[in-house]
């Protein structure tokens, strides 16, 4: 073992006793792609497998980040240790994200128990980032038992996440029957569970129905053999919050009696490795354009070269 992975293992044992600094460190590592980053995702990779990945996606506006912190409440009387991932679109320009996500959940920021990380998708579509499924991988490996996945509410491209979740909940909201027709092709189709959140609202039951009909007729919900479930809640007054909970925990046990459990967790670490190589891509690609070596343009035979020559020298170390 070299000096970095002593370093790195070092700093795994104290963010495994709960040394928050420790774990803010082992994040910020994980949003920089490069040597360091791979060879930290390699130790983490053999303490994953254990936590229970929701993904949360839906509607924009629909209260996803508000639902989120119910479920962190609920979670937590439970005495479940409680990370977030909440990933923000970000600019196309900057590349950068408000990071507003965050915000809403600063009430549990006191709580040992609870980790909130707002990042940005910096470009990548599907609602996802490279940096979000490596703490994913971290949170996992660091001993919490439930990730919520906050995917930034893209619609039908957002799709990702039911590669990077055991549990997806759609989140929707009264008065948007047009919206998920609209989205029936895409991420209306992936759910676990549907919640029709501000059921205090006009509007709630008639798109509960809608969405009780479309599962009953057989257009929604993933093809492991699970019937979706859906729930009316209430995250402004915490409405049935206690009952989407234990239906997540009841899709948990399906999953881990059907053997579907770790299936899940390969799917999102080859999902994480496709991201690694993208990226990994993308900026070679970037750095050869950039590049002043030579005066000339590269032909095709040379670029391809040197992006097979660097792209194993970046990922295999």
């Amino acid at each position: 073992m070299n000096d970095l992975d002593r370093a790195l293992e070092n700093l795994i044992a104290r963010a495994e006793k709960g040394d928050i600094r420790a774990t803010g460190r082992i994040l910020t590592m994980l949003e920089v792609p490069g040597e360091t980053s791979i060879r930290l995702l390699k130790l983490l990779h053999r303490k994953t497998g254990k936590a229970h990945v929701i993904g949360i996606t839906g509607i924009p506006g629909a209260g996803k980040s508000s639902l989120i912190n119910r479920l962190i409440q609920e979670l937590r009387r439970r005495g479940y240790r409680v990370a977030v991932v909440a990933i923000d679109p970000s600019s196309p320009l900057s590349q950068g994200s408000l990071l507003g996500d965050r915000l809403r959940m600063q009430v549990h920021s006191v709580d040992p128990g609870v980790f909130i990380r707002s990042i940005s998708t910096r470009g990548l579509k599907g609602g996802l980032s490279l940096a979000g499924l490596a703490m994913i991988e971290a949170f996992d490996a660091l001993g919490y038992d439930y990730i919520l996945l906050e995917t930034v509410g893209v619609g039908q491209a957002e799709v990702d996440v039911i590669n990077a979740a055991h549990t997806i909940i759609v989140v929707t909201m009264p008065g948007a029957g047009d919206d998920i027709q609209a989205l029936k092709a895409g991420v209306m189709e992936i759910g676990d569970i549907y919640v029709v959140n501000k059921s205090d609202k006009p509007e709630a039951t008639k798109t509960y129905e809608f969405i009780v009909f479309s599962v009953e007729k057989g257009d929604l919900g993933p093809s492991t053999g699970w019937i979706p479930r859906v729930l009316m809640v209430s995250s402004l007054v915490g409405t049935n919050i206690d009952k989407l909970v234990d239906t997540i925990e009841e899709h948990k046990q399906y999953l881990q009696q059907n053997s579907l459990f770790h299936e899940k967790v390969k799917a999102r670490r080859k999902l994480l490795a496709y991201y690694m190589v993208k990226t990994a891509i993308d900026q070679l690609v970037e750095d050869i354009a950039l590049s002043r070596e030579t005066g000339n343009e590269l032909d095709i035979e040379d670029l391809t070269a040197r992006i097979r020559k660097e792209l194993c020298s970046r990922l295999l170390g």
